[in-house]
C-alpha cells in the first residue's frame, strides 16, 4: 500500500510539472484539498476506533480466550492530574504508524501473536524509542498493578518512549491486551510475589542486570527503572542536563547534600547507589560496566544485585570530571558517574517521611519505595496515601461503605513530660485501643476502615475479613461525587445526657448522637437503618465499643487483630532488644514496655 501510494504521488507531480503555470495552481489547490480530506478521513476513522477500543479497557482486562474482559473506565489518583476520566492514547511516534498507541486495546476477536513475537530484539526497542530513549521496568505478574502505575504516569507526561519486561506469560498476555508494549524475558518466573532479599528477589536483579547489558550494544540511551516506583515530573529534560555522563544513579541517601536540583556531591554521598533508577548512556565504558557486573553476578549467586554494583563502581571514585558538572571519574577510571538527587529522585524516606522536596521547595520528579515496611502491600498502600497509585473504580465505592474516625490524643501524651520508652508506649498503646475498637465497629457493620491495616488471614481461623483504606483515602481526588455525598457523622455521647439514647434519629444537621460503651447488638440494631450510606465518621473511638456478644466471633476476631501489629525497635544494650506492641495490652495489668528477657518470651503476643 506505501509503495502503491507513493507510485500515484509521483506520476501526479509529474503530469503537474508538465502543465501550465495557471493549471498548476490548480491541480496544487485540488492536491492539496484530497490530502486534507484524506487526513480528516482517516484521523475520524481512527478517533472512533481508538474510543471504541479505549472504552473497553478493563483494571485487569486479559485474552479473550482465558479471562473475560471487564468494561470500565480507568481511575487515576494523583494530586496533580484529573481524579477521574479514561485512560487516552499517547501519540504515535513520526514514521511509525505500524506500532500501536498505548493503551490501544486489540480487537476482541483477534488472537494474541506468538510468544516469538514479542523477544527483545532492537527493532522491538526502536519502536519505542524517542530522542534516542528508552524508558524500561519489568517484573512478574504479581506487580500488574504497580506496573500499570507506572505506565500511566509515564502516559500522564507524555511519554511514550517506554517498554516492559514480562518474567511470566500471564503478565505478558494481561499487558498485550490492556495494549502496554511489551517483551518477553524469558525468564519463566513464577506468578507470585518474590518478597525482598528472596532467592527468587535476587535471581529478579540478576534479569536486569542481564537486560541492561543486552540494551546498551542497541545503542540506545536506557532508563532503567524497578517497577515500585513512580515518575512524578518528566525527567528526560533533567537527565540531558548532563550529556557527558555515562550513567546518572539514585541513591539511598537521607541527608541531602545540595539545596537546588544540581546533582548531589558525589564526595558527600555516603549511602549506597541504588539501582531502582538510573540512566545510561550506550558508551563503551558503560557498556564495559554493564558485562563485568553482569559476569560478577552469575559467578557468584549470593552476591545482591545492589552490592555487586557499588562495589565495582566504588573500585574506584575520583577525581571530578573537568568543568562545573557534578560528575566524577568511577569504576575504571573512565566511566563518568553522577548522583541523582536524593530530595527530588526520592526514596520512600525522603519522600514519605522527611518530604525533602517540600523542606527545599523543589518538584519531585520520582518516588522508589525503599525504606518501606510490609513488603509489596507496604510500598502499594505508601503509594496510595500519597495518592499516586493506580486503582480500579471499585476500590473507591466498595460495597457495605466505609468507616472512618478522628484520633483523640490528650495533650498530655503528645507534649507532656519526658520522652522516653514508657511515654511512646503510653501514647502508641492509647491509639492502639482506639483502633482496635474501629477494627471491631467496621468487623460487625461489614464496612471498610479508612486505616492502615492490610495482612490477608483465612476467615476460617480468623473471622470475617476487615477491609482497609489507607488515612488519606477520603481526601483522593479519584472517590466518587456518590461516595463523597453519602456521608454521616457520629457523635459518641453519654447515654443519658441530652439528645443521646439508643435510636438512629439524627439531628437537624445531619449528625446522629450515639451513646459510647455500645454492645454489638447495639450497633447492628441502630446502624443497620443507615446501610446504605456510604461514609460513617465517629467523631472518637475512644470507649466507643463495649464487646462482642457472640463470644465465638469475638475469638476469631481476636486471632486476627493481634496480628496487626509489629514490633518497636531498639532498647540499647539488651539482647533482644524490640518490644512487642500489643493490642489487648490493656487487658494484662502486669504490662510493660520491656524487651523479652528470655528466648521463650521472645515471640508475638499470641
Amino acid at each position: 500500500m506505501g509503495g502503491e501510494g507513493n507510485g500515484i504521488w509521483r506520476k501526479a507531480y509529474q503530469e503537474v510539472s508538465n502543465t501550465k503555470p495557471l493549471f498548476l495552481t490548480i491541480y496544487a489547490t485540488v492536491l492539496v484539498g484530497i490530502l486534507f480530506s484524506s487526513f480528516y478521513v482517516f484521523s475520524a476513522v481512527y478517533s472512533a476506533s481508538e474510543s471504541s477500543s479505549l472504552s473497553s479497557t478493563a483494571w485487569l482486562s486479559s485474552p479473550p480466550s482465558s479471562l473475560s474482559h471487564v468494561d470500565q473506565s480507568l481511575n487515576f489518583s494523583h494530586q496533580a492530574t484529573p481524579a477521574v476520566g479514561s485512560i487516552t492514547s499517547t501519540p504515535r511516534p513520526p514514521n511509525s504508524l505500524q506500532v500501536k498507541s498505548i493503551w490501544e486495546v486489540p480487537p476482541h476477536n483477534s488472537k494474541m501473536p506468538p510468544i516469538k513475537k514479542f523477544r527483545l530484539t532492537k527493532q522491538l526497542v526502536e519502536q519505542r524509542v524517542k530522542d534516542n530513549v528508552i524508558i524500561v521496568t519489568f517484573g512478574n505478574y504479581a506487580f500488574m498493578d504497580f506496573i500499570l502505575t507506572w505506565v500511566k504516569h509515564l502516559t500522564d507526561l507524555g511519554l511514550s518512549n517506554l517498554l516492559v519486561g514480562a518474567m511470566d506469560t500471564k503478565l505478558l498476555e494481561a499487558l498485550y491486551w490492556k495494549g502496554v508494549p511489551v517483551f518477553d524475558m524469558g525468564s519463566r518466573m513464577s506468578t507470585a510475589d518474590v518478597g525482598w532479599g528472596s532467592p527468587t528477589f535476587h535471581k529478579m536483579g540478576r534479569e536486569k542486570v542481564i537486560l541492561i547489558d543486552a540494551i546498551l550494544p542497541f545503542g540506545y540511551e536506557l532508563l532503567m527503572c524497578d517497577t515500585d516506583m513512580v515518575w512524578l515530573k518528566n525527567p528526560l529534560p533533567y537527565l540531558a542536563r548532563y550529556p557527558d555522563a555515562d550513567v546518572l544513579t539514585s541513591s539511598d541517601q537521607v541527608v541531602p547534600t545540595v539545596v537546588d536540583d544540581r546533582l548531589d556531591i558525589w564526595q558527600e554521598v555516603g549511602a549506597a547507589y541504588n539501582i531502582g533508577i538510573f540512566h545510561w548512556r550506550p558508551t563503551e565504558s558503560s557498556i564495559k560496566l554493564a558485562k563485568e557486573w553482569k559476569d560478577i553476578l552469575l559467578a557468584d549467586d549470593k552476591i545482591w544485585d545492589q552490592n555487586g554494583f557499588n562495589d565495582i563502581v566504588r573500585r574506584q571514585l575520583g577525581p571530578a570530571v573537568e568543568g562545573d558538572n557534578g560528575l566524577v571519574y568511577a569504576f575504571d577510571g573512565n566511566l563518568k558517574l553522577g548522583i541523582l538527587p536524593a530530595s527530588i529522585f526520592c526514596s520512600g524516606h525522603t519522600y514519605f517521611v522527611q518530604a525533602m522536596y517540600q523542606q527545599l521547595r523543589l518538584e519531585p520528579y520520582a518516588v522508589h519505595t525503599t525504606f518501606q515496611y510490609a513488603g509489596t502491600e507496604g510500598k502499594r498502600h505508601r503509594l496510595r496515601e500519597a495518592m499516586v497509585f493506580y486503582d480500579p473504580p471499585d476500590y473507591y465505592d466498595a460495597p457495605g461503605g466505609f468507616l472512618s474516625f478522628k484520633p483523640s490524643i490528650p495533650k498530655s501524651l503528645l507534649l507532656d513530660g519526658e520522652h522516653n520508652l514508657e511515654s511512646h508506649f503510653s501514647l502508641v498503646n492509647y491509639q492502639i485501643k482506639q483502633i482496635r475498637s474501629a477494627l471491631a465497629i467496621a468487623s460487625l457493620l461489614n464496612r471498610v476502615l479508612v486505616n492502615v491495616m492490610l495482612k490477608q488471614l483465612p476467615e476460617e481461623e480468623f473471622g470475617p475479613g476487615i477491609g482497609i483504606r489507607e488515612y488519606s483515602f477520603l481526601d483522593n481526588p479519584s472517590l466518587p461525587k456518590q461516595v463523597k455525598d453519602s456521608w454521616l457523622d457520629v457523635e459518641l455521647c453519654q447515654e443519658g445526657t441530652q439528645d443521646c439514647s439508643s435510636s438512629n434519629n439524627t439531628s437537624p444537621s445531619g449528625v446522629l448522637r450515639f451513646p459510647n460503651h455500645s454492645n454489638e447488638y447495639m450497633f447492628k440494631t441502630i446502624f443497620s437503618s443507615f446501610k446504605d450510606i456510604k461514609v460513617i465518621q465517629f467523631s472518637s473511638m475512644q470507649d466507643a465499643f463495649l464487646g462482642f456478644t457472640d463470644k465465638k466471633r469475638e475469638e476469631k476476631f481476636r486471632n486476627r487483630v493481634k496480628r496487626y501489629v509489629g514490633i518497636w525497635c531498639c532498647v540499647e544494650n539488651h539482647t533482644p532488644g524490640h518490644i512487642y506492641y500489643d493490642l489487648y495490652w490493656d487487658e494484662k495489668p502486669d504490662w510493660k514496655a520491656m524487651p523479652p528477657e528470655t528466648p521463650e518470651q521472645d515471640h508475638p503476643p499470641w
